[in-house]
C-alpha cells in the first residue's frame, strides 16, 4: 500500500477537493445529507466569515494514490484560550476514509501547524466552535440528523481515539413527537404559569418588521445566557451579524417566541424547520433554483428542531426557560408539526436533561467532544 501524503490545502483545485470530498466518502450512506455549499466554503474559511477575522486555521488534505481520503481543518479559538486561560488548539471539518494512517496523518499535520504557536492541547470536532455544527456522531446512526446537526461514520470514533483522544463532553439530541406536548407535566405547567406571573412575563413571536433588530435580541439573549456553560465563547458582532442575516430566510416567525419583562427581553426560543430532506433534494446547491425549492411551501415540512431555550442569568432556575416552552407548544401545534428535536443539550447541563425527560422527550442521538492532552 502507498503512503499517505498530507498536504496543506493552497490551491483552488486543493479547495474544491476538500470540500466535495464528503460526496465520495458519503455517497452510499442513506443518511448522510449534503451541506449547503456555499454555506460550507465560508465557514472552512475558503470565503470570508466574520470567525476567522481574529482565528487562524488551517486546511490539510490527505492522499493515497494521488486520490483525495481524509481532510481536517486546524482552528486557534483565540476567545476561548483567553476566556480559559488556556493554550488549546481546535479541529474541525474532520472526514477520513477507515485507515489509522491516514487519519493520524491528518491530526499529526495539526499538532505539527499548532507548535509555533506554543500548543499541545487539541479539541473537537467543532466546525468552526460550539456556536456552529459540533461534536461527533457516537450514537444513532440509524436515522438522518436534523438540520445543522451533524453526521459522520461510526468508525470514526475508533480512528480518534486510537490517536490518543478522550472523551470530555457529550452533547444529547432528544427527539419527541407532537403528542409528548399534549400531555406534558401537569407540574411542568404549574412551574410555567408561576414563572410567568412572577415577574409579569409578556410573551410574543419575534415580528418580521423589525426582523434584524429581533434576530439580534435572540442571539444577544444567547450570549448572555450562556456565559456559565461549559466550553463557550460568545459570538462576535461580526458573527451576530453574518449569523442574522444568514437566519433571516429560515427562521419562520410562527415558531419563535421571545419573552420580555418591563420591555426587555430575557429569555427566548426558536425552532428551524427541519430542511435536511430539502437540502438533500437539491445536493447542497442553492443557485439557481436550489433556494426556491428549499422555502417554497414550508408548511409542509412537518418536522423541526428547537434550536436553542436561552434565559439570562438573572432569571435562570426560576421556570422562565419552561415558561418559554410552554408557551412556543402552542405555535408548535398550530403549524402542524409532527416530530421536534431538542438540540443539543450538554451532558452537565443537568437542569435541561431533566425537564425534557420530565415532559417525555427520548434520548436519540449522542455527540462527542474529545480532547487531546499528550
Amino acid at each position: 500500500m502507498s503512503e499517505v501524503e498530507i498536504r496543506v490545502v493552497e490551491t483552488r483545485r486543493e479547495k474544491k477537493q476538500f470540500l466535495e470530498l464528503p460526496w465520495k466518502l458519503y455517497q452510499d450512506d442513506p443518511h448522510w445529507i449534503p451541506p449547503l455549499r456555499l454555506n460550507q466554503k465560508e465557514l472552512v474559511g475558503f470565503k470570508h466569515h466574520p470567525f476567522y477575522d481574529n482565528n487562524p486555521r488551517q486546511a490539510f488534505l490527505a492522499f493515497r494514490n494521488g486520490k483525495p481520503c481524509g481532510r481536517i481543518l486546524g482552528i486557534i479559538n483565540r476567545e476561548h484560550n483567553r476566556r480559559y486561560k488556556e493554550k488549546r488548539g481546535f479541529f474541525g471539518f474532520y472526514e477520513s476514509v477507515e485507515d489509522q494512517d491516514v487519519s493520524d496523518g491528518l491530526f499529526n499535520a495539526v499538532m505539527q501547524w499548532l507548535e509555533p504557536y506554543d500548543i499541545q492541547q487539541l479539541r473537537g470536532p467543532v466546525s468552526p466552535s460550539l456556536n456552529y455544527e459540533c461534536g461527533l456522531l457516537v450514537d444513532g446512526f440509524d436515522s438522518s440528523p436534523f438540520f445543522m446537526m451533524t453526521y459522520n461514520h461510526p468508525y470514526y470514533e475508533q480512528l480518534i481515539t486510537s490517536y490518543g483522544f478522550q472523551k470530555s463532553q457529550d452533547l444529547y439530541a432528544f427527539w419527541g413527537h407532537v403528542k409528548m406536548l399534549e400531555t406534558l407535566d401537569e407540574k411542568l405547567e404549574i412551574i410555567a404559569k408561576e414563572a410567568a406571573k412572577r415577574f409579569n412575563v409578556q410573551m410574543r413571536r419575534i415580528n418580521p418588521k423589525r426582523f434584524k433588530q429581533e434576530v439580534r435580541a435572540f442571539l444577544d439573549i444567547y450570549n448572555e445566557s450562556l456565559v456559565n456553560t461549559w466550553g463557550f465563547t460568545p459570538l462576535s458582532d461580526g458573527e451576530m451579524k453574518h449569523m442574522s442575516q444568514g437566519l433571516r430566510q429560515l427562521i419562520v416567525p410562527e415558531l419563535t417566541t421571545l419573552a420580555e419583562i418591563d420591555g426587555r427581553p430575557v429569555a427566548a426560543a426558536f425552532g428551524l424547520l427541519d430542511y435536511n430532506p430539502r437540502i438533500k433534494q437539491i445536493d447542497g446547491r442553492l443557485f439557481p433554483f436550489g433556494f426556491l425549492r428549499l422555502l417554497n411551501n414550508r408548511k409542509r415540512i412537518k418536522k423541526a428542531r428547537v434550536l436553542s431555550t436561552n434565559v439570562i442569568p438573572e432569571y435562570q432556575r426560576w421556570g422562565l426557560g419552561v415558561a418559554v416552552l410552554s408557551r412556543f407548544r402552542q405555535d408548535v401545534l398550530d403549524w402542524g408539526l409532527e416530530d421536534i428535536e431538542f438540540s443539543w443539550v450538554l451532558e452537565s447541563n443537568h437542569l435541561s436533561y431533566k425537564t425534557l425527560e420530565r415532559g417525555g422527550a427520548k434520548l436519540d442521538k449522542t455527540y462527542r467532544i474529545f480532547d487531546f492532552e499528550p
